[in-house]
């Protein structure tokens, strides 16, 4: 999971201020446990958009993404402009 410790951080910081970014469980459930709700999502695609330069209006957005970090981490995998080779 190469984005997980990048998204555990974005998560404590902004959701669970109290909480070490080492103790958040990358299955731990974020949506159904209430530690993002409707707009916390918004904010978490808002980030992604930012930091890994992932057009979100050109991949599909389902909620089960984003419901934990290893989640966020597939889909950040997934949805990652690569690198065209050139011949």
């Amino acid at each position: 999971m190469p984005y997980a410790q990048a998204i555990k951080e974005f998560v404590v910081e902004e959701f669970l201020p109290d909480v070490p970014p080492a103790e958040l469980d990358a299955d731990y459930d974020l949506l159904t446990n209430g530690v993002i709700d409707s707009l916390g999502l918004l904010k978490v695609i808002a980030w992604i958009e930012d930091r890994y330069g992932i057009d979100t209006d050109t991949v599909e957005l389902r909620p089960e993404s984003f419901h934990t970090v290893a989640a966020i981490d597939a889909f950040i995998t997934h949805a990652s402009p690569r690198p065209t080779k050139s011949v």
